[in-house]
Formats: structure tokens, C-alpha cells, sequence
């Protein structure tokens, strides 16, 4: 009996080892997601204080892509470019290393500019706590006035609280913490949030869509708005100028205050380009305020 008992010990051998590297295996998978990277989930809505971004579920967007938003310069204010990256996890590095290549020639004829100097380049990006821990290249620091400075720091926090595991930004150059940056001497000893940045917001600032997105229908119309009564007009027009659809816009706050929106819009065209146009209504003569125009194309 005992040569029996043996046998039956040895079978049981490779068993356990099997059980024991699925439990290591499993304790292995539980010490990932600790927050070393930002969640590829843009949030849903938007608050009028600190303003997150309130990109909805990417529409159009190919297979095996992934949907970024990138925040540049329209008229010194911030103004939204979309841009789709080969698939990934890893959303805030490629949110920063397209932040970091400038508007592309497309984006400039859309009127999109950035403060960011050429050369400016991504060394790492962590998160911990909600706060983004940036190590940018020197460059960053090169050139410019305090409207050029400040406006830098507001591209790099609207880009990277996007994401709804980033709450706030934190900056270094070439793997040093600052405190200030430029002869300027912008404030960066606290983690910086939206909120600390918002006079960077026009009075009608669009989130989703943004430059070179592809809209399905229905879609949302996502920002934050400062204007009379917090309503505004929102139209998609085909690249011929026809008016495919107008809807009134109301956000949850007026003039001075900045609201939030939200607004699902339904059309129906054959064509395959085209631009969102929003804008105020003045009421002394109808003429049209604080305009804006994003190129979009069309779901087929």
C-alpha cells in the first residue's frame, strides 16, 4: 500500500503547483490599476467651478484606436482638437505627447494655435492621489510672456483632466519638481486644477466635438458657457453652407457665472463634412457673438 500512496502524492504534486501559480498570478493582477496611469474613460459631465472635461463615449472612432482630446489655443483662449492614437491604456502619455507635436496644418486653417514651445518633450507622466505628476522637458520653460507661460500650464491641466482620475497637475523639468516657471514666475508649488485656470475658458467653450471629430447622430454637445441667460445657438452646416440642424443651447448658469451644458443633437445629412458653429445672439441687433467653428466630419 505504501508504493500506492506514494504514486498518489506525485499526481497530486503538479495539482497544487498549478493552484499556486493561479493564486500568485491572480495576487499579481490585484496590484495593477494603482493608478499609475489615467483612466482611457473620459468623464460624462462638466461642473461651472472646477469644469472638468465632459467628453462623452467616443462616436466614429475606428477600431483600434483610441479617442484623445487635445486642448490648444483659439484667439488666447483654449480650444479642443480631437485626435485618434493607436489603442491604448496609457491615455495620459498620449494625450501629452500629442499636446507636445503641435496643431496639425489641418487645425491651424481651424484656428488653432498652441503656447507650448517646439522641443517641448514628455519625459514621464505618473498619477497618484488624482494629481498628475508631469516631468516635461526643458524646453517647456523657453520663451515667452506671462500670457504665453500661463497659457502653457492651462493647455497641460485642461489636456490632462480629461481623464477622470486626474484631478489636478503637479509639474517638473528634466525630473525636478518647480515651484514657478519662467521669468514670469507662474505659481506651480500647489498641484493645479481647472478651476485655477479657468479665465483661459472662452465665453462658449466646446469640449465635444472638437476639431476633426466624426459625429454620428445623435451626438452630445458638451462644455461650459458664460453668456446672457446661458443660452446660445448651435447649427451643423455642410461645407457648402447649408444648414443641416439649429438648436438652442442652455446652459445651467448665465452670464457672469459659467454653466455647464449638455445638449443631444440629432441630424441627418449625405454629406461628409462639415462645421459646427455655435454662438451667442445679441439682443440689441441679432448679431451673432462670441462665434466659434469647429471642422467635423460625418459618421457614414
Amino acid at each position: 500500500m505504501l508504493p500506492r500512496r506514494t504514486s498518489q502524492r506525485a499526481r497530486a504534486l503538479p495539482a497544487l503547483l498549478i493552484a499556486a501559480l493561479v493564486l500568485v498570478a491572480a495576487a499579481a493582477l490585484g496590484a495593477c490599476g494603482d493608478g499609475s496611469e489615467a483612466s482611457p474613460s473620459p468623464p460624462m459631465t462638466a461642473t461651472a467651478t472646477s469644469s472638468p472635461s465632459p467628453s462623452p463615449t467616443p462616436s466614429g472612432t475606428p477600431v483600434g484606436t483610441t479617442r484623445l482630446s487635445v486642448h490648444f489655443l483659439r484667439d488666447e483662449k483654449l480650444g479642443v482638437a480631437e485626435r485618434r492614437v493607436p489603442q491604448t491604456k496609457a491615455v495620459a502619455a498620449a494625450a501629452l505627447r500629442e499636446l507636445c507635436s503641435g496643431p496639425t496644418e489641418t487645425e491651424r486653417v481651424a484656428g488653432l494655435s498652441t503656447a507650448i514651445p517646439n522641443g517641448t518633450a514628455l519625459r514621464s507622466v505618473s498619477i497618484s492621489g488624482g494629481v498628475a505628476l508631469v516631468d516635461l522637458s526643458s524646453a517647456y520653460d523657453n520663451g515667452g510672456g506671462s500670457l504665453s507661460m500661463t497659457a502653457r500650464v492651462a493647455q497641460v491641466v485642461y489636456t490632462l483632466t480629461q481623464f477622470p482620475s486626474i484631478k489636478a497637475v503637479s509639474f517638473s523639468l528634466d525630473g525636478a519638481p518647480i515651484s514657478t516657471l519662467g521669468n514670469e514666475g507662474v505659481a506651480l508649488a500647489t498641484p493645479q486644477r481647472r478651476a485655477d485656470w479657468v479665465d483661459f475658458e472662452p465665453p462658449i467653450f466646446v469640449e465635444f466635438p472638437g476639431v476633426g471629430a466624426t459625429l454620428n447622430s445623435p451626438f452630445a454637445l458638451l462644455g461650459t458657457a458664460s453668456v446672457f441667460e446661458g443660452a446660445f445657438l448651435a447649427e451643423i452646416r455642410d461645407n457648402s453652407g447649408r444648414r443641416i440642424v439649429r438648436v438652442v443651447v442652455q446652459a445651467s448658469l448665465g452670464a457672469p457665472e459659467r454653466g455647464d451644458f449638455r445638449k443631444t443633437v440629432v441630424f441627418t445629412t449625405s454629406a461628409t463634412r462639415g462645421s459646427l458653429i455655435v454662438y451667442a445672439q445679441s439682443m440689441e441687433d441679432g448679431s451673432r457673438q462670441d462665434e466659434v467653428r469647429v471642422p467635423v466630419t460625418f459618421a457614414r
